[in-house]
């Protein structure tokens, strides 16, 4: 398959042990990283915290090995938690798997398509506007555990709004020592950056947050508190499938492919640009596709690549695949032995880790840049989409905000649009001068110029023939497309004029319009002998014809 060339064929040619030391040495750092954001990530998508790690090890695995990115590392993201934690309240894990694997499928044809360099087609706002929507409700979803909040029994909020509203109802609950926790960890994820640079900061948090909690007289919840932990392996599991269920979970793959194609791709420019190298995309597509149906049959959430993962395994010397697959064993290792102790680990902590996770991702620069200096109704997709984020899903704002932008862009490029009519000056006229041509009455041009489409073809009615009209030049050398609405104007402007005996001549078609206006049949039906290569031969046609 002339699509599929994964990146690992590629790299290992010519493969060293001096690479291969520091591909593995990349790999265990970066599962280091991997290893409480994973855990983080699983409990604010609503399930158990080895879903995480398992999302981590299986999808990261397949991606790597498969993908086109030699650097890409692979796992759960928090752009994904919302959209999971919805899915689990509403259909549970099998209706998750369900849409994982579908989401999958998709992804899977999108690369087999070619659909790689279509993403760039969703604007620029939409995705600023969700990802600090997305942002905004991992916040939201983050406060009861930070604040060690006690709901009622039964009180299990869903939407991010009913999230805060019931935030807000029991705020009397607060727990002091859970407050104490998270402030103390979100100052050491803050802080450590600046001392321990080869070491996570989520891990320093972690590990003080466990000590806090251990010898200190806090009551705080910890994950062994409220989840059972389990050190088993991934194990395959085939979900129950119904059509019913496909058709609910329709929805929500479409969204997770989307998300995940846009995610992932980001991340291997931003790699290409550390490394100077170039990814295959359409690769990387079906590589994520095959990445997140292995991990829904293993237990796992829905994964993409991750750019600040990814850009640790480069700074740390990462750069073939191998790094990643390093970084998935590691992970192996990592639950069989180490995780019976993530149960000590506080709520609050996580929290804290997610709350700097959000502020990461929520790209408030580029934000406040385009609040600045965007045009207007650019402004408005980004502020709607950010809103309808938090307020309904990312589903709904994906999908209102592509509506929005794809109206806008229509009404951009009809205004772009203009037909003029040449005009006609006296004899005693001050305008007429040397360089104005002399046309006879019995001649109308019409210059056309920008796209004849859906959204510009009632331009066309602006073109009026006087009663002394014989022929009708059009001159299309500015019209670079032209759709089908445009030409059933352009055939109903040709036979209007064919009932008042006036000759429609057209100057300078361009390729596009000229293959649509041949494949519709409308030169043979114009005349081939009507279509001129410029205005002086169109003009010249013209003459001959008012004589006749």
């Amino acid at each position: 398959m002339g699509t599929f060339k994964p990146m690992l064929l590629t790299t290992l040619k010519g493969y060293d042990r001096s690479q291969f030391i520091k591909d593995v040495t990349a790999g265990i750092i970066v599962a280091i990283i991997a290893l409480p954001l994973s855990i983080a990530l699983a409990l604010a998508s609503g399930v158990g915290p080895e879903a995480g790690i398992f999302t981590a090890i299986v999808a990261g695995f397949v991606i790597s090995a498969l993908g086109g990115s030699a650097v890409q590392i692979a796992g759960p993201t928090a752009a994904f938690a919302t959209i999971v934690a919805g899915i689990v309240a509403k259909s549970g894990t099998d209706g998750l798997a369900a849409a994982t694997i579908l989401a999958g499928i998709i992804l899977v044809i999108m690369g087999i398509c070619h659909f790689g360099s279509l993403i760039k087609f969703i604007p620029f706002t939409i995705t600023t506007g969700f990802t600090a929507g997305i942002a905004v409700t991992i916040v939201i979803g983050q406060l009861k555990d930070f604040c060690g909040l006690t709901y009622p029994e039964g009180v299990k909020p869903i939407e991010t709004m009913e999230k805060l509203e019931v935030f807000i109802q029991n705020i009397s609950t607060l727990n002091i020592h859970a407050v104490i926790v998270g402030l103390v960890s979100l100052a050491v994820l803050i802080i450590a950056p600046y001392f321990a640079k080869k070491i996570p900061g989520s891990l320093i948090a972690v590990i003080v947050g466990i000590l806090m909690v251990r010898f200190l007289p806090l009551k705080v919840n910890t994950i062994g508190d409220l989840y059972t932990i389990s050190n088993r392996l991934p194990s395959f599991h085939l979900p129950s499938m119904s059509f019913e269920m496909i058709r609910t979970a329709l929805p929500d793959a479409f969204t997770i492919a989307v998300l995940a194609a846009i995610e992932s791709l980001l991340s291997c420019v931003v790699a290409d640009g550390m490394i100077n190298s170039k990814h295959r995309s359409n690769t990387e597509l079906i590589a994520q596709g095959a990445g997140n149906m292995a991990s829904a049959f293993f237990g796992g959430i829905p994964a993409t690549g991750a750019i600040a993962r990814t850009a640790a395994n480069i700074k740390n010397g990462g750069r073939t695949p191998i790094a990643g697959m390093v970084h998935s064993i590691t992970l192996v290792l990592v639950l069989v032995v180490l995780m019976p102790f993530a149960g000590m680990i506080p709520m609050p902590t996580i929290a804290a880790i997610l709350f700097i996770v959000a502020y990461n991702m929520c790209q408030w620069r580029p934000f406040v840049r385009l609040v600045k200096t965007a045009p207007k109704s650019d402004i408005a997709v980004l502020v709607i989409t950010f809103i309808l984020t938090i307020v309904f899903d990312l589903v709904v704002a994906i999908e209102i905000g592509m509506l929005l932008a794809c109206l806008l862009f229509i009404k951009r490029m009809s205004d772009e649009t203009s037909i003029r009519g040449w005009t006609y000056a006296d004899d005693d006229s001050e305008e007429v001068n040397s360089q104005l041509r002399v046309l006879p009455r019995e001649i109308s041009v019409y210059e056309i110029n920008g796209p004849l489409f859906f959204g510009a073809a009632d331009s066309i009615e602006q073109i009026i023939c006087h009663s002394k009209t014989k022929c009708l030049i059009l001159r299309m050398r500015g019209v670079p497309a032209l759709d089908s609405t445009a030409m059933n104007s352009l055939i109903d402007l040709w036979k209007k004029c064919k009932e008042d005996n006036i000759t429609i001549i057209f100057s300078h078609v361009n390729e596009q319009p000229m293959n649509a206006l041949n494949k519709a049949g409308f030169v043979e039906m114009a005349g081939k002998e009507n279509f001129c290569s410029n205005i002086e031969e169109s003009l010249e046609r013209a003459e001959k014809l008012i004589q006749i």
